[in-house]
């Protein structure tokens, strides 16, 4: 019952991924070609974002795909991991169920309301409420696979500590600790538990809505929807998913060989063929995790092949997705626009200097460091140069079209689909019927597991608010650079965001952190794209160093290696990209010259 559970909501996600794109694509042309705008188009679009979010995020719970960090969970001896995975499970099932119940409630109050275009405001809440309930099945069923001591013990550690709350504040409600430091004990304690990053947002947000009492369970549901619930963010799910079509229609292995037949007899060639294709990668598909796969899995082979290290090509891989971070069309520029109100099509002009600065100094590094091997010839791949000029025609296409006006980035990233799917049918015929929908399902599964995450982190953030712990940071922030200028507080930005990218997931770092920091930055005097470069590439340094680093995880399992092999190497890439950083921090030029001119 559970795999057909699962099965179905694959499937629903992943139509309601299509009927999005086909929403966005004759919302364009209706404008430009009829000039007949959909009045509807945006609420419609925003809908099945949010459909296609969360039906994602249960699939990605049950495949468990969800991000988190595993480090201290693993080294832990077997009679104490099982109880702490029990708790984590445990901790799953909270969020779940509270997200269903609250959910309801959020429907039954929300009945009979409707949005401008007239589509009730009900089914904006509808469909995260049934896939929490997916969502519960599927924790159950986790919870299930555990022996039933380990469950027992992290059940009654719960209650315990639950009970021991309740009396405090019974008998001495006064001595309490404040919600801030209950918040961020809960916070912690999870997090080195190995749960899920979004689900450690979710039960830290719950926490003060059920110990607080300051507001109902509701605002949870409320705040978890709208955390996605807006246009822009529709071209996460897209450019996610141009990059796994990339991977299945043959463009990314012609790009791949391409790049490795020209440079692959330097000094460190495949290594400087890395890079490049990162930057090339990161340009198409806008997803780091799907750059990171589509790239490790050719060149990380071919490194072992050549006698390389496969912790060094893994370290490099990972250190190339940090440099790949402000490449358009990221993701994550795209968040940080849409949380700090910034225009992305700036963001995007804003990042490439810098992207371009951080990839040179990565492929010095790698020349100067790495050593001349025998050239491997990755798999044949006929076409190589019509593969290379459909990819630089999709760049050509997301950057004419923000350049030219002529869509948004929601609206561009859809185009963007449409060729990956035409070049993949037409051009290279290497894209079945059965392997286009399975990309699909994938690509809503991924989109659902990235934006889960932002959707919980911005709970999270509206219950910080409400304590004014953003307040208190900002004052003490400018406290402390008070007496020496910007520069202590680009130091401390740095800090924060290298600090607090490798605790949680990149987004969930920009969205808290994003709104909290700009306007300080603005008060001090930093330009806000530069300021914006400056936190992406500061959180995704954090969000690929060792021992948390969420991303190194990832790219360790891409390139089937272990942690503890690409530590040093790493750690040498990320020493030259921290200075990079600090240069792009304090010589501002470098972000903001391709902006002015281009009218940002």
């Amino acid at each position: 019952m559970v795999a057909l559970l699962l099965e179905a909501v694959e499937i629903l996600a992943a139509i309601l991924m299509v009927a999005d794109l086909a929403v966005v694509i004759w919302s364009v042309l209706a404008r430009f070609l009829l000039a007949a705008p959909l009045v509807w188009s945006d609420d419609v679009a925003r809908l099945l974002l949010l459909a296609t979010i969360f039906f994602g995020a249960a699939a990605a719970l049950q495949r468990d795909e969800n991000a988190g960090v595993a480090f201290f969970a693993e080294r832990l001896p077997p009679r104490l991991r099982a109880p702490v995975d029990a708790f984590a499970s445990l901790v799953i099932l909270l969020v779940t169920v509270s997200l269903c119940w609250f959910g309801d409630s959020l429907l039954a109050a929300t009945a009979g309301q409707t949005v401008g275009s007239g589509v009730s405001q009900s089914l904006f809440f509808a469909p995260m409420t049934i896939a929490a309930a997916a969502m519960t099945i599927f924790a159950l069923d986790r919870l299930r696979r555990h022996a039933l001591p380990a469950l027992v013990i992290a059940g009654a550690a719960i209650a315990a500590v639950t009970a021991l709350w309740l009396l405090w504040q019974a008998l001495s409600p006064d001595t309490l600790p404040g919600m801030p430091a209950a918040m961020g004990i809960v916070f912690l304690v999870c997090l080195l538990a190995g749960v899920p990053i979004a689900f450690v947002l979710g039960l830290t947000a719950l926490i003060f809505i059920w110990a607080g009492g300051m507001v109902p369970g509701e605002f949870f549901a409320q705040q978890t929807a709208r955390g996605i619930d807006n246009f822009v963010l529709l071209a996460v799910p897209f450019f996610i998913l141009v990059g796994y079509l990339m991977e299945a229609n043959g463009m990314a292995g012609r790009i791949m060989a391409l790049l490795q037949r020209g440079v692959g007899r330097l000094r460190g060639g495949l290594d400087v063929a890395m890079i490049l294709s990162m930057v090339v990668f990161s340009g198409i598909s806008g997803s780091k995790m799907a750059d990171v796969a589509a790239v490790g899995s050719v060149l990380v082979p071919a490194a072992r092949k050549s006698g390389q290290k496969p912790g060094d090509a893994v370290a490099l891989l990972a250190a190339s997705a940090v440099m790949a971070e402000t490449i358009p069309p990221c993701v994550n520029l795209i968040i940080l626009g849409f949380v700090a109100n910034l225009s992305i099509g700036g963001l995007f002009m804003a990042g490439l200097l810098p992207s371009a600065f951080m990839a040179l100094a990565l492929i010095a590094t790698v020349i100067l460091l790495g050593r001349k091997s025998a050239p491997v010839a990755l798999a044949p791949q006929p076409g190589l140069l019509s593969g290379g000029i459909a990819a630089f025609g999709l760049i050509a296409m997301i950057f004419g079209g923000f350049r030219s006006g002529f869509a948004t980035a929601t609206e561009i990233s859809a185009f963007a689909v449409i060729y990956a799917l035409v070049v993949g049918g037409v051009l290279f015929r290497e894209m079945s019927w059965r392997t286009t929908c399975a990309t699909i399902r994938h690509a809503a599964v991924k989109s659902g597991m990235v934006l889960f995450i932002v959707a919980l982190a911005q709970a999270l953030a509206y219950v910080l608010t409400l304590q004014q712990i953003p307040h208190a940071i900002a004052e003490m922030l400018v406290a402390l650079s008070g007496a020496h200028g910007k520069w202590l507080f680009l130091l401390l930005s740095i800090a924060i965001l290298v600090v607090m990218g490798s605790v949680l997931e990149g987004a969930a770092a920009l969205i808290i952190f994003g709104p909290l920091l700009m306007p300080v930055a603005r008060d001090m005097g930093v330009d806000p794209l530069s300021y914006g470069v400056i936190l992406v590439v500061g959180m995704g340094i954090g969000l690929f160093a060792p021992p948390l680093g969420v991303g190194l995880y990832g790219s360790c399992l891409i390139g089937g290696v272990k942690l503890e092999e690409t530590v040093w190497p790493v750690l040498k890439y990320l020493g030259v990209l921290l200075v990079c950083l600090l240069v792009i921090a304090f010589y501002p030029p470098l972000t903001t010259w391709l902006p002015r001119i281009s009218g940002y």
